[in-house]
């Protein structure tokens, strides 16, 4: 995992740089000495987030071994979201230093995918109230409070939705569901590209052929599966259950690990 901390902090100097040269620019057109030592503090603020991304291991050797080595991460998350991995501290200041004040649901998205440009998301217990295959041959019900979370992903991201599903009529349901949801008409989304597969084994295929930036799932045993073939993950479930990979982060639902809109 050492490697996704260094492409985390390669990203952060990257960014640092556009940005203090944006504002190194603008100053030698208004020649303004206030915003000469506005970017003097920032250059100061810039080293101290370097030295506090650098620390993490040193630091931990001081704590006491009974402290949960997670516990820092969950304070830095929204509430329902945690991660157990070191390399998830660095993106999350990184997005805490560059996120505006009054960000907006869009900027929020888009910043917490690092810009991501492909994400697989399973449907149940996810983007629908149901939770089982099983439940689908009787109804579908989309989950109102994903829908402008959703819309966000796709204006950014190439989405791509899949589910295992028991017979063609609950296929036909789910995608009955999700146009009268409203998800066909808004963003990028489009019915070729939500999937359908009979077995697990099959959706986790699906996840390794299209090879994306971020999948999303609510079956720890598939999260901990493709932990080693996808970047970062996002598991979903509303009970105890966590999954302890490196590169995935636990939460509640979907629109919680934006930020509990």
């Amino acid at each position: 995992m050492a490697d996704y901390s260094k492409q985390n902090l390669l990203q952060l100097i990257k960014r640092i740089g556009v940005y203090l040269s944006t504002k190194v620019s603008k100053i030698l057109n208004i020649q303004d000495v206030r915003s000469f030592w506005a970017i003097a503090g920032l250059a100061v603020a810039v080293i101290f987030t370097w030295r506090a991304l650098r620390s993490p291991n040193g630091s931990q050797r001081r704590q006491p071994k009974r402290r949960s080595p997670s516990h820092n991460n969950e304070n830095s998350l929204p509430s329902g979201v945690s991660s157990s991995s070191q390399d998830s501290r660095t993106q999350n200041a990184t997005d805490e230093f560059f996120q505006p004040a009054n960000a907006t649901l869009g900027q929020i998205v888009r910043q917490r995918l690092s810009d991501g440009r492909k994400v697989t998301c399973r449907l149940l217990g996810v983007i629908l109230e149901e939770n089982t295959p099983e439940e689908l041959q009787n109804q579908a019900t989309v989950r109102l409070s994903v829908l402008e979370v959703l819309s966000e992903i796709t204006k950014y991201s190439d989405l791509y939705l899949m589910e295992r599903v028991v017979d063609d009529e609950s296929e036909e349901r789910v995608l009955t569901a999700l146009e009268n949801a409203g998800v066909f008409t808004t963003g990028g989304l489009v019915k070729e590209k939500v999937l359908f597969c009979s077995t697990e084994n099959g959706r986790m295929s699906f996840v390794r052929q299209l090879e994306p930036d971020w999948h999303i799932d609510s079956n720890p045993e598939i999260t901990s599966q493709l932990a080693r073939f996808i970047r970062q993950q996002i598991h979903i479930s509303t009970k105890s259950e966590r999954t302890a990979s490196s590169n995935v982060f636990n939460s509640t639902s979907l629109e919680q690990f934006f930020g509990g809109v």
